[in-house]
């Protein structure tokens, strides 16, 4: 994992094995916490409230959003778009709206031309290097706290300090970049009205400052939150999950060289 040596707790993890553990640690959890990215996407590209007092929303919260996805779509739902996010892909967003990924790339580039690919690049771009700072940045701040508050001989795992540690910073980075994260998947899916009909209204934007601006004068200040508990709660597994079998990896590479020495 970029910006993380886990040489500095003593162990002699050579390059590939940061990168096993890494690629291991990010396709596990990535498969772990799909739903969650599921409901959280449908939350933010919903224009009516997320409430239940409002008639036309179609979801106001994450089990009934749940319950509504499973009953019309089945569990394969929860999984919708999984291959591109796999591969981060920008578009994932997008895909959920369409049989396979095969059929979203096909509508996409013959309909709007390979520019398409890069919609709601520019608050993606944006958004990369707070969150990726604030998240290791947190992470070795609560780690730093966590030893201090945690008495030595009251001190748990290794393992659950990673996991907490990894969660907490998941929560803060995410809460502060999170309005971004939700231009570009309103972004992403414009021109796709057509498809999105069943899912509620939908809107044109015609880039970023635009996006705002509406997402403000209709929706208000919360609008730019849309979706934010699944997407805190999918920010701590997903980051705790990510540290923890990062850990765990390293750490079993670590241990084979010491039973082969």
């Amino acid at each position: 994992m970029v910006g993380y040596d886990p040489k500095e707790d003593g162990r002699s993890n050579s390059k590939f094995e940061v990168a096993v553990a890494g690629s291991v640690s990010g396709l596990t959890t990535r498969a772990l916490i799909s739903p969650l990215d599921v409901i959280k996407i449908r939350f933010q590209l919903q224009i009516e409230r997320l409430s239940r007092s409002d008639p036309n929303a179609k979801y106001y919260g994450i089990l009934q959003a749940g319950r509504q996805i499973l009953q019309e779509e089945g569990p394969a739902a929860f999984w919708k778009g999984h291959i591109p996010a796999q591969l981060l892909s920008i578009g994932y967003g997008t895909v959920q709206v369409y049989k396979t990924l095969q059929d979203a790339v096909v509508t996409m580039y013959r309909t709007e031309g390979p520019l398409v690919f890069y919609k709601g690049l520019t608050p993606t771009l944006i958004a990369i290097f707070p969150y990726a700072g604030l998240q290791f940045s947190c992470y070795s701040s609560l780690k730093h706290v966590y030893e201090w508050v945690m008495p030595a001989n009251r001190k748990h795992s290794e393992n659950l300090k990673n996991l907490l540690c990894g969660c907490g910073a998941g929560v803060i980075s995410k809460t502060l970049t999170y309005p971004l994260d939700l231009f570009k998947k309103r972004l992403q899916v414009g021109g796709f009205e057509q498809a999105r009909a069943t899912f509620g209204q939908v809107r044109r934007y015609r880039g970023l400052l635009d996006c705002t601006k509406q997402i403000l004068q209709e929706e208000g200040a919360q609008g730019f939150f849309k979706g934010l508990s699944p997407s805190l709660l999918k920010a701590a597994l997903s980051t705790g999950l990510v540290f923890f079998w990062y850990e765990l990896v390293c750490n079993f590479f670590h241990c084979l060289k010491r039973t082969d020495s």
